[in-house]
């Protein structure tokens, strides 16, 4: 361990590590700090991603793919499932081995990691972040940075400490849970989706499969619904209906922030990637890509500025953020503010028109334009995703 770094990245995460690698691809010294004693324990995500966003960043490889996926159910309130097939393929990752290759790609960039490091301070110089402070095997330590890249996740502390809002409206924040479960009799290559005020009132129910006849089961629903019903509670309810005793494997619960991306990424010092900066799609709540793509920016770009000894370099990350992604993500919150507050009758509306649809025309980009036939300014939103 070094007393100084060029950069330090708080949390390994598919973010963080992905920030790491950028950052040392560019020749500078990295270190990233990990506050749990293992990358990628504990998994706290649906796991499923796209190829077309993963092949940007790593390599697939069947150590950390348990499904492919090339079909969507999605069954409206009634029961009535409509099923897509799409040409792009999509992924069920074992997250464990995923973000520990990731970590690995950083690792072989040059960027030194150290787990077991709690992260509890900032370090402050004419009053632009200068560094971290820690804790380590009960002692506490401190590092010094040209520039702190703060990948902390949903629960971001780091961001705070520099003074940057991160606060989202409550209602924003999805209130999420979701088992790991076997003896579960599903299409090893289809992600499921259920709607409807009894299993996921403003949000949707997920069953995503992991091979073996197991798969991940959990469902968001928005921070309001929560006050009344738990998203456990809706957990268990569907858990009994459909798969009753079914083995369960392992249980996580928590919040995702799905949001547009926070006003402010960046500060004198200090930039925030992934969870950390409200980068998850507002609409599917998925936070892996996104967050793959805001590490990625975020690295290269402090890389570019310590070599370049440009501090203020790191200010072009939000515009480069926003013509990547964040513009899309202002795109999907109107779209899923207007998808959530829909009835149960709409959702049996929409299931009935899309039925009628030949099997082989049915697209996303269909089934969306359906749902919001009655609603102009959204259909320009769908073109905007699934057509231009």
């Amino acid at each position: 361990m070094e007393k100084e770094y060029d950069i330090i990245i708080v949390g390994a995460g598919p973010a963080g590590s992905v920030a790491a690698r950028f950052a040392a691809e560019q020749g500078v010294s990295v270190l990233m700090l990990e506050k749990d004693r293992d990358v990628g324990y504990p998994v706290r995500c649906g796991e499923a991603v796209s190829k077309r966003s993963l092949i940007q960043y790593i390599e697939p490889d069947k150590t950390f793919i348990r499904s492919q996926i090339n079909k969507f159910s999605l069954s409206a309130p009634s029961g009535k499932e409509v099923v897509i097939e799409f040409e792009d393929t999509g992924y069920v990752l074992e997250r464990r081995v995923f973000d520990y290759e990731l970590a690995k790609l950083a690792a072989a960039a040059g960027a030194e990691i150290l787990t077991r490091a709690y992260v509890n301070g900032l370090l402050f110089e004419d009053g632009k972040v200068s560094g971290v402070k820690y804790e380590y095997r009960g002692e506490q330590k401190e590092v010094k940075a040209k520039i702190v890249i703060a990948a902390d996740g949903v629960e971001s502390r780091v961001g705070r400490w520099a003074g940057l809002k991160t606060h989202i409206d409550f209602r924003d924040m999805e209130c999420c849970a979701q088992v790991t479960a076997s003896n579960i009799p599903v299409d090893g290559n289809t992600c499921y989706f259920y709607f409807g005020k009894n299993v996921a009132p403003n949000g949707y129910f997920w069953v995503f499969p992991k091979g073996n006849n197991t798969a991940n089961i959990g469902l968001g629903v928005g921070g309001h619904i929560g006050k009344s019903k738990s998203a456990l509670s809706y957990l268990n309810d569907f858990m009994d209906k459909h798969f009753p005793g079914a083995p369960i494997l392992t249980s996580i619960a928590g919040g995702v922030p799905c949001s547009v991306t926070l006003d402010k990424i960046t500060a004198a010092g200090i930039m925030l990637t992934g969870d950390a900066a409200r980068q998850v799609n507002p609409l599917s709540g998925g936070g892996i890509s996104s967050g793959m793509a805001g590490g990625s920016i975020a690295g290269r770009i402090a890389g570019e500025a310590v070599k370049a000894n440009k501090p203020d370099h790191i200010f072009t990350y939000e515009k480069e953020w926003h013509e990547k992604l964040g513009k899309k993500h202002e795109v999907y919150d109107r779209l899923k503010n207007g998808i959530y507050n829909f009835t149960d009758a709409k959702f049996n509306n929409i299931a009935d028109s899309f039925l009628s649809v030949p099997y082989e025309k049915r697209t996303l980009g269909r089934l969306f334009t359906t749902a919001l036939f009655n609603q102009p300014s959204l259909l320009i939103d769908v073109a905007k995703v699934f057509v231009i």
